[in-house]
């Protein structure tokens, strides 16, 4: 029994950076999304799930390997081996994703609260955008971590209705393995936000900027000096990076699969509100009195947590790539004092993508848009993972192998023709 707890204890040890990324890849913006294609479309897309585990693994792999064996974020690696021009597109698609997602995020997280409290939707936009600042800029990153870890629990509402409902579980089964596709504008919209909330450019940058943090953490990078990795530190980072993306998009299946049956064959197309979304888990709880607010508070409860993981990865990782590109000091771990232009880049992110919010956007729709916008931004950054991950220049004996090529470069191929399509489809109506 000891053997198998100190086991246990290990292996909690090593998850980090992957499933931090991995449950904040589940933020607002993807329960909206995920929502939204369940309802709309039924168990239509619920493929999408199993078919990109693969591919996202493999590129958050690249990341966080990138991060790990060059010291640097990405931002810093692509400052370092391509010209200005790529640099400063880079830096500005992550920075304009993220920033509308924090704006998406933001409202959402006040929608959702609104559901079980009676309180305006500014006072609770301004007092969750400062709570959010304090926790980023005043806790440090190891005690952060730990509560981004704890927050990513959130998300076990969903798998928990999933078994909990009566299912249809052959049709699910074959909607799961045998793909389906639309050429219609709305079936490729959505399916692109579900692609773009999936692999998004955050996730980029803060996974290989985390990686690094880490290393920092144990001691393992000296200022002007390679990182001192060893063959069993990379291998926790692929386990750590491989139980994240599996945990992300198990959450991802079970979030469709609820909506598909719980709002789609219940005539419920259309997910405009958090009240609509939180509907989906009324069966959680339809056995209590008051199941109706109950489903609310559970529904509140996992955005809200999720919001607060989710938001600060996503101007965190804006920072990374703002601070790296122009010479900043960076770092969760370094004190307000030693990195103003870090917490600056993050206050400012934060504050606009607060402003969003009073500019007459449906919460929901924002959230859906800020997902699609990141499905089209994340395609040329993907081309520059490849290219850096797969460079014996850069990454030495730890460059992208052969299997790792294939499924980043598919990604970018992928990822492409969706966007591609999207508009296609859009201009052709």
């Amino acid at each position: 029994m000891a053997y198998l707890t100190t086991k246990i204890k290990k292996f909690f040890k090593i998850l980090g950076p992957g499933v931090i990324t991995g449950a904040a890849d589940d933020d607002p913006s993807g329960i909206a999304t995920y929502t939204q294609t369940g309802a709309q479309f039924g168990y239509g897309q619920l493929w999408v799930a199993v078919f990109i585990l693969p591919f996202m693994t493999a590129t958050q792999e690249a990341c966080a390997r990138i991060g790990a064996v060059t010291g640097k974020g990405l931002a810093a690696v692509i400052k370092d081996n391509y010209n200005k021009t790529v640099l400063y597109i880079a830096v500005l698609l992550v920075l304009a994703a993220n920033t509308i997602n924090i704006g998406a995020d933001i409202g959402a997280v006040a929608a959702a609260a609104q559901l079980i409290i009676p309180v305006h939707f500014a006072i609770l936009t301004l007092g969750f955008t400062a709570i959010i600042l304090i926790l980023e800029i005043f806790t440090s990153y190891k005690i952060y971590s730990k509560i981004l870890k704890w927050l990513a629990m959130a998300l076990l509402a969903y798998p928990i209705t999933v078994f909990m409902v009566s299912q249809p579980w052959t049709t699910i089964l074959k909607a799961t393995f045998v793909p389906n596709f639309e050429l219609t504008f709305a079936f490729v919209f959505i399916i692109t936000g579900v692609l773009g909330t999936t692999i998004s450019p955050y996730m980029f940058f803060w996974q290989a900027s985390e990686e690094v943090e880490e290393e920092k953490a144990k001691h393992l990078l000296r200022k002007g000096a390679k990182p001192k990795i060893s063959k069993r530190f990379m291998k926790n980072l692929r386990l750590d990076n491989l139980v994240g993306m599996c945990f992300s998009n198990f959450a991802t299946w079970s979030i469709i699969v609820v909506a598909a049956t719980v709002l789609h064959a219940n005539g419920i197309l259309d997910v405009s509100t958090t009240a609509d979304a939180a509907k989906a888990l009324e069966p959680l709880v339809q056995s209590f009195p008051y199941s109706g607010f109950l489903a609310k508070l559970i529904f509140a409860t996992g955005v809200i947590g999720l919001g607060l993981l989710g938001i600060p990865v996503l101007s965190g990782s804006a920072a990374y790539a703002v601070s790296e590109a122009f010479n900043m000091k960076e770092g969760l771990n370094l004190k307000l004092k030693k990195a103003h232009g870090f917490y600056g880049v993050i206050t400012i992110a934060t504050i606009i993508g607060l402003i969003i919010n009073f500019i007459g956007i449906n919460p929901i729709q924002a959230l859906v848009f800020a997902a699609v916008f990141n499905g089209v931004a994340a395609v040329p950054l993907i081309f520059l993972i490849a290219r850096i991950a797969g460079s014996k220049k850069i990454m030495g004996e730890y460059q992208s192998g052969k299997v790792s090529k294939v499924l980043v470069w598919t990604t970018f191929i992928f990822m492409a023709a969706s966007a591609v399509t999207m508009f296609y489809t859009l201009f052709s109506r």
